[in-house]
């Protein structure tokens, strides 16, 4: 793994390896939403690109995963390698708002998230999916991909889907509510110190 200084952009470069699956992620905090995510998983591809383009980061993310056994392993490594790059990317975490906040409504759905770069690992996700998969990605894996992104970052998330009758809407309105949050949380806001009366997350 390798982080780049604030200087040259808050970027990282991950690789997670395993028996399971093998994952690569660059990530810069500071882009443009340029996109490429390659998971295997075309709905995962989605959430993901989604997730990043409207956060503003510019991502490459590939993994070659044991797609034979279920998607499981894929969605689970591919959100920690991603947490990763953005905890690595982040940094000691001065000089950033830390909070972020939003509602995003996608047609009859409405979500709402909300984060803090707390550099404690939570998650509370409540998606109210019904369908058994959506694509070739379980229903259950569309939280898993947020809780575990959530643990390799070191945030704090919370993720409510408040209505929708549409998995896939009530799906993509929670990863582009996760998005402007974490937009939001990683924006420099020009203080000197760490966002924290510790003095450090």
């Amino acid at each position: 793994m390798q982080a780049q200084d604030e200087q040259n952009g808050r970027q990282a470069d991950i690789r997670r390896t395993s028996h399971e699956t093998d994952v690569r992620v660059r990530l810069s905090l500071d882009g443009e939403g340029a996109v490429e995510a390659r998971t295997g998983l075309g709905f995962l591809d989605h959430l993901l690109t989604t997730l990043a383009y409207h956060a503003r980061f510019d991502l490459e993310l590939t993994c070659a995963g044991d797609l034979a056994v279920d998607d499981h392993h894929t969605a689970e490594d591919c959100a920690l390698a991603f947490g990763e790059a953005l905890d690595l990317a982040l940094g000691a975490r001065a000089g950033i708002a830390r909070f972020g906040s939003a509602h995003v409504p996608l047609d009859e759905a409405l979500a709402r998230a909300v984060v803090d770069l707390s550099g404690r690992p939570h998650a509370q996700i409540e998606l109210g999916l019904t369908r058994p998969a959506i694509g070739a990605l379980a229903a259950e894996n569309v939280g898993h991909v947020l809780s575990s992104l959530a643990t390799a970052a070191r945030a704090t998330l919370h993720v409510d889907v408040l209505r929708g009758r549409n998995d896939h809407h009530r799906a993509e309105a929670a990863f582009k509510a996760v998005a402007l949050a974490l937009r939001m949380a990683v924006a420099r806001d020009g203080s000197p110190g760490v966002p924290s009366t510790k003095g450090r997350l």
